[in-house]
Protein backbone atom coordinates (compact mmCIF):
# COMPACT_ATOMS: atom_id res chain seq x y z
CA UNK A 1 0.00 0.00 0.00
CA UNK A 2 1.39 3.49 -0.49
CA UNK A 3 2.98 5.81 2.27
CA UNK A 4 1.27 9.03 1.30
CA UNK A 5 3.53 12.35 1.88
CA UNK A 6 3.09 16.32 1.49
CA UNK A 7 4.94 17.36 -1.30
CA UNK A 8 6.40 20.63 -0.49
CA UNK A 9 6.16 23.52 -3.39
CA UNK A 10 8.28 24.31 -5.65
CA UNK A 11 10.84 26.87 -5.02
CA UNK A 12 12.35 27.73 -8.39
CA UNK A 13 13.43 26.51 -11.89
CA UNK A 14 14.21 22.71 -12.75
CA UNK A 15 13.97 21.30 -8.95
CA UNK A 16 10.42 22.64 -9.42
CA UNK A 17 9.85 20.81 -12.49
CA UNK A 18 10.98 17.68 -10.27
CA UNK A 19 8.54 18.27 -7.51
CA UNK A 20 5.48 18.45 -9.55
CA UNK A 21 6.64 15.42 -11.25
CA UNK A 22 6.76 13.55 -8.27
CA UNK A 23 3.78 15.50 -6.65
CA UNK A 24 1.73 14.17 -9.98
CA UNK A 25 2.86 10.72 -9.64
CA UNK A 26 1.96 10.29 -5.65
CA UNK A 27 -1.37 11.70 -6.44
CA UNK A 28 -1.61 9.01 -9.16
CA UNK A 29 -0.94 6.07 -6.36
CA UNK A 30 -2.94 7.91 -4.04
CA UNK A 31 -5.89 7.34 -6.42
CA UNK A 32 -5.46 3.48 -7.35
CA UNK A 33 -6.31 1.95 -4.27
CA UNK A 34 -10.04 2.59 -4.31
CA UNK A 35 -10.06 2.00 -8.17
CA UNK A 36 -8.98 -0.98 -8.00
CA UNK A 37 -10.98 -2.09 -5.02
CA UNK A 38 -14.00 -1.23 -6.66
CA UNK A 39 -12.68 -2.57 -10.15
CA UNK A 40 -14.45 -6.46 -9.30
CA UNK A 41 -17.72 -4.26 -8.78
CA UNK A 42 -17.73 -3.14 -11.89
CA UNK A 43 -17.35 -6.12 -13.33
CA UNK A 44 -19.73 -7.32 -11.84
CA UNK A 45 -22.03 -4.54 -12.90
CA UNK A 46 -21.27 -5.21 -16.59
CA UNK A 47 -22.15 -8.69 -16.48
CA UNK A 48 -25.36 -8.12 -14.28
CA UNK A 49 -26.66 -5.33 -17.17
CA UNK A 50 -28.02 -5.76 -20.44
CA UNK A 51 -30.18 -8.33 -22.25
CA UNK A 52 -27.77 -11.16 -21.14
CA UNK A 53 -28.52 -11.12 -17.67
CA UNK A 54 -29.60 -14.38 -17.85
CA UNK A 55 -26.43 -15.73 -18.89
CA UNK A 56 -25.35 -14.76 -15.09
CA UNK A 57 -27.62 -15.84 -12.99
CA UNK A 58 -26.07 -18.65 -12.18
CA UNK A 59 -22.48 -16.87 -11.48
CA UNK A 60 -24.56 -16.80 -7.21
CA UNK A 61 -22.84 -19.96 -6.14
CA UNK A 62 -19.14 -18.31 -6.97
CA UNK A 63 -19.26 -15.93 -4.16
CA UNK A 64 -18.56 -16.81 -0.84
CA UNK A 65 -20.30 -14.95 1.71
CA UNK A 66 -19.11 -14.66 5.77
CA UNK A 67 -22.41 -13.53 8.04
CA UNK A 68 -20.68 -10.88 9.78
CA UNK A 69 -23.40 -9.87 11.92
CA UNK A 70 -24.25 -13.27 13.37
CA UNK A 71 -20.21 -13.80 14.06
CA UNK A 72 -20.22 -10.77 15.91
CA UNK A 73 -22.58 -8.93 19.30
CA UNK A 74 -24.41 -6.28 17.98
CA UNK A 75 -24.17 -4.76 21.51
CA UNK A 76 -20.25 -4.30 21.48
CA UNK A 77 -20.71 -3.09 17.42
CA UNK A 78 -20.23 0.93 16.80
CA UNK A 79 -23.57 2.59 15.81
CA UNK A 80 -24.17 3.23 12.17
CA UNK A 81 -23.84 6.47 10.40
CA UNK A 82 -26.16 8.83 11.68
CA UNK A 83 -26.61 9.64 7.88
CA UNK A 84 -27.01 7.14 4.50
CA UNK A 85 -22.85 6.48 4.27
CA UNK A 86 -21.70 3.47 3.95
CA UNK A 87 -18.35 1.78 5.30
CA UNK A 88 -16.55 -0.82 3.47
CA UNK A 89 -13.78 -3.29 4.20
CA UNK A 90 -12.23 -4.42 1.69
CA UNK A 91 -9.20 -7.19 2.30
CA UNK A 92 -6.89 -8.23 -0.37
CA UNK A 93 -5.90 -12.10 0.21
CA UNK A 94 -3.03 -13.93 -0.67
CA UNK A 95 -3.13 -17.48 -0.73
CA UNK A 96 -0.34 -19.26 0.42
CA UNK A 97 -1.47 -23.15 -0.42
CA UNK A 98 -1.91 -25.58 -3.11
CA UNK A 99 0.31 -27.23 -6.31
CA UNK A 100 0.01 -24.00 -8.16
CA UNK A 101 1.51 -21.36 -5.38
CA UNK A 102 4.02 -24.41 -4.87
CA UNK A 103 5.23 -23.56 -8.86
CA UNK A 104 5.77 -20.04 -8.49
CA UNK A 105 7.86 -20.15 -5.32
CA UNK A 106 4.85 -19.35 -2.89
CA UNK A 107 5.19 -21.51 -0.20
CA UNK A 108 2.95 -24.05 -1.44
CA UNK A 109 3.12 -26.25 1.89
CA UNK A 110 1.78 -23.44 4.08
CA UNK A 111 -2.03 -23.09 4.63
CA UNK A 112 -3.76 -20.30 5.50
CA UNK A 113 -4.21 -16.74 3.65
CA UNK A 114 -2.76 -13.14 4.56
CA UNK A 115 -4.63 -9.93 4.49
CA UNK A 116 -1.76 -8.06 2.74
CA UNK A 117 -4.01 -5.28 1.33
CA UNK A 118 -6.65 -3.37 3.50
CA UNK A 119 -8.83 -0.39 3.02
CA UNK A 120 -11.72 1.22 5.07
CA UNK A 121 -13.87 2.43 2.00
CA UNK A 122 -16.24 4.95 3.11
CA UNK A 123 -18.60 7.09 0.65
CA UNK A 124 -20.55 9.79 2.21
CA UNK A 125 -23.80 10.44 1.96
CA UNK A 126 -25.06 11.22 -1.53
CA UNK A 127 -22.48 9.02 -2.87
CA UNK A 128 -20.97 11.52 -5.12
CA UNK A 129 -16.86 10.45 -3.48
CA UNK A 130 -15.28 8.57 -1.27
CA UNK A 131 -12.01 7.86 0.61
CA UNK A 132 -10.39 4.71 0.80
CA UNK A 133 -8.00 4.79 4.41
CA UNK A 134 -5.10 1.94 4.03
CA UNK A 135 -4.08 0.23 7.31
CA UNK A 136 -0.09 -0.61 7.02
CA UNK A 137 -0.23 -4.26 7.20
CA UNK A 138 2.78 -4.12 10.29
CA UNK A 139 0.56 -1.94 12.20
CA UNK A 140 0.46 -3.02 16.27
CA UNK A 141 -2.91 -3.15 17.47
CA UNK A 142 -5.20 -4.91 20.12
CA UNK A 143 -6.94 -7.87 19.03
CA UNK A 144 -9.86 -8.03 20.53
CA UNK A 145 -11.77 -11.28 21.78
CA UNK A 146 -12.99 -13.27 18.86
CA UNK A 147 -14.97 -16.54 17.91
CA UNK A 148 -13.60 -18.83 15.12
CA UNK A 149 -15.68 -20.12 12.34
CA UNK A 150 -16.04 -23.76 14.18
CA UNK A 151 -17.07 -21.37 17.21
CA UNK A 152 -14.34 -21.73 19.63
CA UNK A 153 -13.36 -18.18 21.50
CA UNK A 154 -9.87 -16.59 20.70
CA UNK A 155 -8.73 -14.48 23.38
CA UNK A 156 -7.88 -10.73 23.31
CA UNK A 157 -4.49 -9.96 22.64
CA UNK A 158 -2.61 -6.92 22.76
CA UNK A 159 0.63 -5.97 20.05
CA UNK A 160 -0.25 -8.07 17.97
CA UNK A 161 0.36 -7.29 13.78
CA UNK A 162 -3.01 -5.92 12.07
CA UNK A 163 -2.41 -8.69 8.90
CA UNK A 164 -2.30 -11.78 11.39
CA UNK A 165 -5.73 -11.04 12.58
CA UNK A 166 -7.02 -12.54 9.49
CA UNK A 167 -4.80 -15.75 9.17
CA UNK A 168 -5.11 -16.64 12.72
CA UNK A 169 -8.74 -16.00 13.87
CA UNK A 170 -10.57 -15.30 10.19
CA UNK A 171 -12.31 -12.48 8.41
CA UNK A 172 -15.16 -11.42 10.85
CA UNK A 173 -12.35 -10.82 13.74
CA UNK A 174 -10.72 -8.24 11.12
CA UNK A 175 -13.94 -6.61 10.91
CA UNK A 176 -14.01 -6.60 14.98
CA UNK A 177 -10.49 -5.27 15.34
CA UNK A 178 -11.43 -2.34 12.73
CA UNK A 179 -14.30 -1.46 14.89
CA UNK A 180 -12.64 -1.36 17.99
CA UNK A 181 -9.34 0.46 16.86
CA UNK A 182 -11.80 3.08 15.01
CA UNK A 183 -14.97 3.38 16.46
CA UNK A 184 -16.33 2.98 12.81
CA UNK A 185 -19.11 0.52 11.62
CA UNK A 186 -18.12 -1.44 8.94
CA UNK A 187 -21.62 -1.92 6.87
CA UNK A 188 -19.77 -4.61 4.49
CA UNK A 189 -16.77 -6.81 3.82
CA UNK A 190 -15.00 -7.43 0.41
CA UNK A 191 -12.23 -9.95 -0.12
CA UNK A 192 -10.46 -9.96 -3.31
CA UNK A 193 -7.99 -13.33 -3.34
CA UNK A 194 -4.91 -11.96 -6.00
CA UNK A 195 -4.87 -15.92 -6.68
CA UNK A 196 -8.20 -15.80 -7.66
CA UNK A 197 -7.14 -13.16 -10.67
CA UNK A 198 -4.89 -16.02 -12.75
CA UNK A 199 -8.02 -17.25 -14.69
CA UNK A 200 -9.26 -13.99 -14.92
CA UNK A 201 -6.35 -12.20 -16.67
CA UNK A 202 -6.49 -15.74 -19.08
CA UNK A 203 -9.86 -14.85 -19.79
CA UNK A 204 -9.60 -11.36 -21.34
CA UNK A 205 -6.00 -12.66 -22.77
CA UNK A 206 -3.72 -11.22 -20.70
CA UNK A 207 -2.60 -7.63 -19.23
CA UNK A 208 0.06 -5.19 -20.26
CA UNK A 209 2.45 -4.21 -17.38
CA UNK A 210 4.81 -1.38 -17.97
CA UNK A 211 8.31 -2.84 -15.91
CA UNK A 212 10.11 0.39 -14.54
CA UNK A 213 13.42 -1.40 -13.30
CA UNK A 214 14.57 -4.94 -14.29
CA UNK A 215 12.35 -7.94 -11.94
CA UNK A 216 14.51 -10.88 -11.48
CA UNK A 217 13.10 -12.76 -9.06
CA UNK A 218 14.78 -16.20 -8.08
CA UNK A 219 12.28 -17.14 -5.33
CA UNK A 220 9.32 -17.44 -8.23
CA UNK A 221 11.62 -17.38 -11.58
CA UNK A 222 10.26 -13.92 -12.73
CA UNK A 223 12.69 -12.45 -14.90
CA UNK A 224 11.22 -9.29 -16.70
CA UNK A 225 13.30 -6.16 -18.62
CA UNK A 226 12.43 -3.05 -18.23
CA UNK A 227 9.70 -2.23 -20.87
CA UNK A 228 6.26 -3.45 -21.75
CA UNK A 229 5.20 -6.63 -20.98
CA UNK A 230 2.24 -8.81 -21.78
CA UNK A 231 1.28 -11.23 -18.53
CA UNK A 232 -0.78 -14.21 -19.03
CA UNK A 233 -2.43 -15.43 -15.72
CA UNK A 234 0.85 -17.50 -14.01
CA UNK A 235 2.75 -14.53 -14.92
CA UNK A 236 0.50 -12.54 -13.85
CA UNK A 237 0.23 -14.49 -10.19
CA UNK A 238 4.30 -14.42 -10.01
CA UNK A 239 4.43 -10.43 -10.83
CA UNK A 240 1.74 -9.09 -7.74
CA UNK A 241 3.57 -12.02 -5.10
CA UNK A 242 7.24 -10.94 -6.33
CA UNK A 243 9.45 -9.26 -3.48
CA UNK A 244 12.69 -10.54 -3.44
CA UNK A 245 13.68 -8.82 -7.06
CA UNK A 246 12.84 -5.05 -6.52
CA UNK A 247 13.49 -2.78 -4.39
CA UNK A 248 15.07 -3.86 -0.80
CA UNK A 249 13.11 -6.87 -0.96
CA UNK A 250 9.90 -5.45 1.39
CA UNK A 251 6.59 -5.83 1.16
CA UNK A 252 6.00 -2.20 0.32
CA UNK A 253 7.55 -3.04 -3.16
CA UNK A 254 5.68 -5.69 -3.78
CA UNK A 255 2.19 -3.60 -2.66
CA UNK A 256 3.18 -1.74 -5.37
CA UNK A 257 3.37 -3.68 -7.65
CA UNK A 258 -0.14 -4.96 -6.68
CA UNK A 259 -1.64 -1.99 -7.50
CA UNK A 260 -0.05 -1.07 -10.59
CA UNK A 261 -1.62 -4.43 -11.99
CA UNK A 262 -4.67 -4.40 -10.53
CA UNK A 263 -5.08 -0.98 -12.41
CA UNK A 264 -4.11 -2.89 -15.38
CA UNK A 265 -6.46 -5.81 -15.04
CA UNK A 266 -9.01 -2.48 -14.26
CA UNK A 267 -7.70 -0.83 -17.61
CA UNK A 268 -8.32 -3.65 -20.04
CA UNK A 269 -11.26 -5.37 -18.54
CA UNK A 270 -12.93 -1.71 -19.45
CA UNK A 271 -11.41 -1.42 -22.54
CA UNK A 272 -13.57 -4.75 -24.03
CA UNK A 273 -16.38 -4.61 -25.21
CA UNK A 274 -18.24 -7.06 -22.94
CA UNK A 275 -21.28 -6.70 -23.34
CA UNK A 276 -20.87 -6.79 -27.48
CA UNK A 277 -19.76 -10.57 -26.66
CA UNK A 278 -21.39 -12.53 -23.55
CA UNK A 279 -18.90 -15.44 -23.76
CA UNK A 280 -16.35 -13.07 -23.15
CA UNK A 281 -18.42 -11.35 -20.43
CA UNK A 282 -19.46 -14.56 -18.67
CA UNK A 283 -15.61 -16.19 -18.30
CA UNK A 284 -14.89 -13.05 -16.87
CA UNK A 285 -17.67 -12.60 -14.44
CA UNK A 286 -17.47 -16.02 -13.78
CA UNK A 287 -13.41 -15.89 -12.60
CA UNK A 288 -14.37 -12.60 -11.07
CA UNK A 289 -16.88 -13.99 -8.70
CA UNK A 290 -14.61 -17.05 -8.05
CA UNK A 291 -12.36 -14.50 -6.56
CA UNK A 292 -14.80 -12.83 -3.96
CA UNK A 293 -16.11 -13.05 -0.72
CA UNK A 294 -18.18 -10.85 0.94
CA UNK A 295 -20.07 -10.23 3.70
CA UNK A 296 -23.56 -12.25 3.62
CA UNK A 297 -25.66 -9.28 2.25
CA UNK A 298 -23.91 -8.90 -0.72
CA UNK A 299 -23.22 -12.33 -1.34
CA UNK A 300 -25.06 -12.56 -4.88
CA UNK A 301 -24.57 -10.74 -8.11
CA UNK A 302 -28.10 -9.42 -8.04
CA UNK A 303 -27.22 -7.35 -4.02
CA UNK A 304 -23.54 -7.03 -5.82
CA UNK A 305 -24.87 -5.28 -8.88
CA UNK A 306 -27.88 -3.32 -7.17
CA UNK A 307 -24.45 -1.99 -4.69
CA UNK A 308 -22.52 -0.93 -8.02
CA UNK A 309 -25.49 0.61 -9.31
CA UNK A 310 -25.63 2.88 -6.15
CA UNK A 311 -22.21 4.26 -6.54
CA UNK A 312 -22.52 4.86 -9.83
CA UNK A 313 -22.29 9.03 -9.15
CA UNK A 314 -18.54 8.56 -6.99
CA UNK A 315 -16.22 10.21 -9.64
CA UNK A 316 -13.26 8.02 -10.25
CA UNK A 317 -11.14 11.76 -10.50
CA UNK A 318 -12.10 12.56 -7.04
CA UNK A 319 -11.59 9.59 -5.03
CA UNK A 320 -8.92 10.23 -2.37
CA UNK A 321 -6.75 6.95 -0.99
CA UNK A 322 -4.34 8.25 2.23
CA UNK A 323 -2.70 5.94 4.76
CA UNK A 324 -4.04 5.47 8.40
CA UNK A 325 -1.62 7.86 10.18
CA UNK A 326 1.32 6.03 11.89
CA UNK A 327 4.53 6.23 13.60
CA UNK A 328 7.27 3.57 14.37
CA UNK A 329 7.25 1.70 17.42
CA UNK A 330 9.46 2.27 19.83
CA UNK A 331 10.38 -0.84 21.46
CA UNK A 332 10.48 -2.58 17.34
CA UNK A 333 11.41 -0.55 14.38
CA UNK A 334 10.08 -2.84 12.26
CA UNK A 335 6.38 -2.17 13.49
CA UNK A 336 4.40 0.87 13.46
CA UNK A 337 1.68 1.75 15.52
CA UNK A 338 -1.51 4.17 15.36
CA UNK A 339 -0.19 7.88 15.77
CA UNK A 340 -2.06 10.29 18.11
CA UNK A 341 -4.10 12.66 17.73
CA UNK A 342 -3.84 12.45 13.70
CA UNK A 343 -5.51 8.72 14.12
CA UNK A 344 -8.21 9.59 16.37
CA UNK A 345 -9.11 13.07 14.32
CA UNK A 346 -8.85 11.30 10.92
CA UNK A 347 -11.79 7.86 12.49
CA UNK A 348 -13.62 10.78 14.18
CA UNK A 349 -14.48 12.75 10.67
CA UNK A 350 -15.29 9.08 9.58
CA UNK A 351 -18.11 8.55 12.00
CA UNK A 352 -19.23 11.32 11.65
CA UNK A 353 -19.55 11.35 7.52
CA UNK A 354 -17.67 14.98 7.54
CA UNK A 355 -14.71 16.23 5.74
CA UNK A 356 -11.01 14.41 6.66
CA UNK A 357 -8.87 17.29 7.87
CA UNK A 358 -5.79 17.70 6.48
CA UNK A 359 -3.89 17.17 9.75
CA UNK A 360 -5.72 14.10 10.18
CA UNK A 361 -4.01 12.63 7.35
CA UNK A 362 -0.17 13.69 8.38
CA UNK A 363 1.75 10.14 9.25
CA UNK A 364 5.12 10.74 11.43
CA UNK A 365 6.58 7.54 10.01
CA UNK A 366 6.63 8.42 6.58
CA UNK A 367 7.64 12.26 7.38
CA UNK A 368 3.73 13.33 5.66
Amino acid sequence: MSHDQSTPGPRNGSSASRAGGRGLRKERRRRRGLKIALGVLLVLLLAGGGTAYWMYQDLDGNIKGVDINKALDEKDRPERLPTTGQNLLVLGSDSRAGAENKELGGGGSVGGARSDTAMVVHIPEGRTEAVAVSIPRDTLVTRPQCSKADGSKVPSAERVMFNSVYSQVGPACVVKTVEKMSGVRIDHYLEINFAGFKDLVDAIGGVTVEVEEPIRDKASGLDLAAGSHKLNGTESLAYVRTRHGIGDGSDLGRIGLQQQFLLALLTEIKSQDLLGSPTTAYKIANSATKSLTTDEELASLTSLSEFAQSMNGVDPGSMETIMLPVAYDKQDPNRVVASEPQAGELWKAIRQDGTIPESAKKSPATGG
